[in-house]
């Protein structure tokens, strides 16, 4: 990688943003370019330093994290944001990822490997923690109904890609994946691209990468 992954850490902890910061430094691709400890600030800096990559922390003083994503990327939609909570509950996930983030870790995981998560969502990939799958309302594979070429299209939807992009990948007409997903929507009951993909992966009906 020629030019270094520039990211931006957002977190009320000093002693966080601190042991994030070294964790990071050590990865010769990346490089941190600023620091914001609550919501407001984070949406200022972002629009001054412009990062690649924003590690914002869910609950933050002033503006949370999930406002503050919203209002980055209404100004800056190319910025990935990484989102970090202790919690796992279904609506805070789905409020996450309706803002726009691309993933959604939680803090307290023994297995958090932030750098190889920070590249994915750079890549545009969908990050979610394992434990949101594994999850208290995890229902397990069910018998959904949906065809063969809809859970593959589903799988793409999970990875965060648009119609236009499936469609290429899949040698399909942008008008065809609308229906497929439409289709799928329908299927399951569910109306937002967030809800269905926090479903998706609850209920196993995906691989994630």
């Amino acid at each position: 990688m020629a030019n270094k992954l520039k990211v931006m850490l957002v977190d009320d902890h000093a002693l966080v943003r601190r042991g994030f910061r070294r964790m990071l430094e050590d990865e010769p691709t990346f490089q941190v370019i600023g620091e914001a400890s609550d919501g407001l600030e984070a949406v200022e800096s972002a629009e001054k330093l412009q990062p690649d990559v924003i590690v914002m922390d869910c609950a933050l003083p002033q503006v949370n994290g999930i406002e503050a994503s919203r209002r980055i990327l209404a100004k800056r939609p190319e910025t990935a944001i990484l989102m970090l909570s202790m919690h796992s509950e279904d609506t805070l996930v789905r409020q996450a990822l309706e803002a726009g983030a691309k993933g959604y870790v939680l803090k307290n995981a023994m297995d958090l490997d932030l750098v190889s998560a920070i590249k994915k969502v750079a890549e545009g990939k969908m990050v979610l923690d394992p434990q949101i799958s594994r999850g208290g309302t995890l229902k397990g594979e069910r018998d959904t109904g949906l065809t063969a070429r809809e859970l593959e299209i589903l799988q793409h939807i999970v990875a965060g890609k648009s119609n236009k992009e499936i469609a290429t990948e899949l040698n399909l007409s942008v008008n065809t994946v609308s229906v497929h997903r439409a289709n799928i929507m329908d299927a399951l009951g569910i109306h937002k691209t967030a809800e269905l993909v926090v479903y998706a992966i609850r209920n196993g009906l995906v691989n994630l990468p």
